[in-house]
């Protein structure tokens, strides 16, 4: 995995900052740096460059240069070489340890009242952390997780979920609505840690549900096509079962996100089911099933491939036609 990639509520006291003039009371577009052009951060990258907003962009994989370059994005050499420049950092990156890395080279280039804006997916704790050292230097902080998948992210219509002060979510709003189409204020920082790992948990325990329910379907002598689209009409259907249950009965399970991902995801909603005294028995079960999966398949494996497990126990592939190697 390369390193810049591709992540009870304590309201974070606030250091007053002098905040530089937002350039949209000019009549300007505000610039951003991005940091992180993996699978996730390179679509929302794109997305605010359509936009207009003409990000500089740096990742340590050159892979995603010349595309975000076509649409009117400029590469940075480095983090650092973009940080003095822009009234705001993002950064979507793979993990609590990469965030804090590239913080770290951030601080001291950026200019005091500039904002941070944080998109990787990180516990709580760890936001609050990163989030009282960046104000202690000096500048605003909003974590800005996201939720939908890949795919709606290269649409520009993945969900956005925002924490942070009310003025900083304002002020970086229309960058935000650039990436996503339902913009969500869950209150002080930390807030949207939160609700990020919740949304993500669920969809876990959907995966592994809907694995079972297509066994069900193919054991029992149905048309998987006919059954699938008759789960999708149901009651019983969920965001998961429509997007990701696609991609398990082409085969290709391809959903760019990694089973390495999904346990740290599983491993923070276990933090605070303990945190907030809530037991999670189907998230525990979940988190094992993937446990199990991560050893057989590895942890760069797709997360869809948890399905897979089923499968091969009991010797009978999930394969129907019609449905697309990836989500578009």
């Amino acid at each position: 995995m390369r390193f810049f990639r591709l992540c009870g509520r304590i309201p974070l006291p606030r250091r007053q900052v002098r905040c530089n003039p937002d350039p949209s009371q000019r009549g300007e577009t505000m610039r951003y740096g991005f940091v992180g052009l993996g699978n996730l951060g390179g679509a929302l990258a794109a997305s605010l460059a359509r936009a207009g907003f003409a990000p500089v962009v740096h990742d340590r994989d050159p892979a995603a240069r010349a595309t975000l370059e076509g649409l009117g994005a400029t590469w940075a050499a480095s983090p650092t070489a973009l940080a003095a420049q822009f009234d705001a950092v993002i950064t979507c990156l793979p993990n609590p340890a990469a965030s804090e890395a590239v913080l770290d080279t951030l601080l001291p280039a950026l200019k005091p009242g500039a904002t941070w804006i944080e998109m990787s997916t990180l516990g709580r704790d760890d936001i609050l952390r990163l989030g009282h050292k960046a104000e202690a230097a000096g500048l605003n902080v909003l974590e800005a997780p996201v939720t939908g998948g890949v795919h709606l992210a290269a649409q520009g219509r993945i969900t956005v979920l925002a924490g942070g002060a009310q003025d900083v979510f304002a002020r970086h709003r229309p960058a935000l609505q650039a990436m996503g189409d339902r913009i969500f204020h869950m209150g002080p920082l930390g807030s949207a840690a939160l609700i990020k790992v919740i949304t993500n948990m669920l969809a876990f325990i959907h995966l592994v549900a809907d694995g079972e329910a297509l066994m069900l379907a193919k054991r029992g002598g149905l048309d998987l096509k006919t059954a699938w689209e008759a789960i999708a009409a149901s009651s019983g259907t969920s965001f998961v079962h429509e997007t990701e249950g696609q991609l398990i009965l082409n085969g290709s399970y391809d959903i760019a996100f990694t089973m390495d991902l999904a346990l740290k995801d599983l491993g923070f909603a276990r933090d605070f089911g303990q945190a907030f005294g809530v037991p999670l028995d189907l998230a525990t079960l979940t988190e094992q099933t993937f446990r199990r999966a991560q050893a057989a398949y590895g942890g760069q494996a797709q997360s869809t491939q948890v399905v897979k497990l089923l499968e091969d126990l009991l010797g009978t592939d999930l394969r129907a036609g019609g449905f697309p190697a990836r989500l578009e």
